[in-house]
């Protein structure tokens, strides 16, 4: 894999082998940090993390991965950043790009990120568009691995929302990988057409299948996998969280949805999650709506086949890989 110099905008610009490539990376840097050995070949090198939109998990893998590395960080938070208002993106890039070896941005549109990597002349980094999640994706596979072994054949079932970053990036990653996709949710909520088609191209290379249904019985029967999301983002009117919860409350994953699964179904989520009354979030969809979880039952969260902190703590090792494929000095 020689991705140097890269940035890493979503995995339809990557090969299978590429992403293999960025597995095994952070399967061994993961065994070097808990070996406690050094990893050298990015020190001095100094990565902006541009966060339109905050993050417990993504902030924290970026800083502790360029920590690990020998990297500075600096965090630009939403009120900390002229990007797009006094500033235009293009301008801000080229400042960033001649101070900063590598950025990081979290926030809205996809061409958000892909100005920044136009402009910059430096590596950037995807940590969440509107339209793709690719650090999450990495993760997600490495999780799958390490449970399963391997990861062609794979059957896996996202249930909910799947027309924006997650959905669409699990579509992406797994009908390049060779795991069989499923959809679960009401046809509206589908990826769009012509991501679908994209992926179908994919998934004839791979081996993959891609398959589409309202039918939740149909949906999880033998899955290996099961994902979700949260279905309503906060600031979001409240017509929509309605909306949302009539028409995906009989797609929340619970100890049915595992039951039907495959024996050995692992249950996954990018977090966080409104599985309990424990936040601010869940209690104002309780006394709202009379709910006390949501995408996910508390059972199945809390359950022996969930991995979703495996998944959370792979962020870290994953965007490793990411930023020192892109980065280091020794390949």
């Amino acid at each position: 894999m020689n991705v140097k110099g890269k940035s890493f905008l979503t995995l339809k610009d990557f090969t299978s082998e590429e992403i293999n490539g960025y597995l095994d990376l952070a399967d061994e840097l993961r065994t070097r940090k808990r070996n406690r050995e050094k990893v050298t070949g990015c020190e001095g090198k100094n990565v902006a993390l541009i966060f339109e939109k905050t993050s417990t998990r993504t902030r924290c893998a970026f800083e502790v991965a360029a920590h690990d590395l020998g990297m500075g960080t600096t965090y630009l938070d939403p009120s900390a950043s002229q990007i797009g208002k006094k500033e235009s993106i293009p301008d801000t890039a080229r400042v960033l790009g001649r101070m900063f070896d590598g950025i990081e941005y979290r926030g809205y549109g996809q061409e958000i990120v892909e100005q920044l990597a136009q402009y910059s002349g430096v590596p950037v980094f995807n940590g969440l568009t509107n339209e793709y999640h690719p650090t999450q994706m990495l993760a997600d596979m490495l999780t799958i691995r390490d449970h399963f072994g391997y990861l062609k054949g794979i059957r896996m079932t996202y249930m909910g929302d799947a027309r924006y970053n997650t959905g669409n990036s699990l579509m992406i990653v797994c009908s390049k990988m060779g795991l069989h996709f499923v959809c679960c949710a009401p046809k509206k909520y589908w990826p769009n057409e012509e991501l679908r088609e994209i992926c179908a191209g994919y998934a004839e290379e791979s081996g993959a299948t891609l398959t589409f249904t309202e039918d939740v019985t149909e949906g999880t029967k033998n899955a290996d996998v099961i994902s979700t999301d949260v279905w309503v983002s906060m600031g979001e009117p409240d017509e929509i969280w309605e909306e949302r919860i009539n028409d995906l409350l009989p797609y929340q994953v619970n100890k049915a949805c595992m039951a039907n699964a495959a024996e050995g179904a692992i249950f996954l989520h990018c977090l966080p999650s409104f599985h309990d009354l424990n936040t601010g979030i869940g209690r104002k969809i309780s006394e709202k709506f009379g709910l006390s979880e949501m995408e996910v039952t508390d059972e199945v969260f809390e359950s022996a086949q969930s991995r979703v902190f495996e998944e959370a703590e792979n962020r870290m090792h994953t965007i490793k890989a990411v930023m020192y494929a892109a980065l280091s000095e020794e390949q």
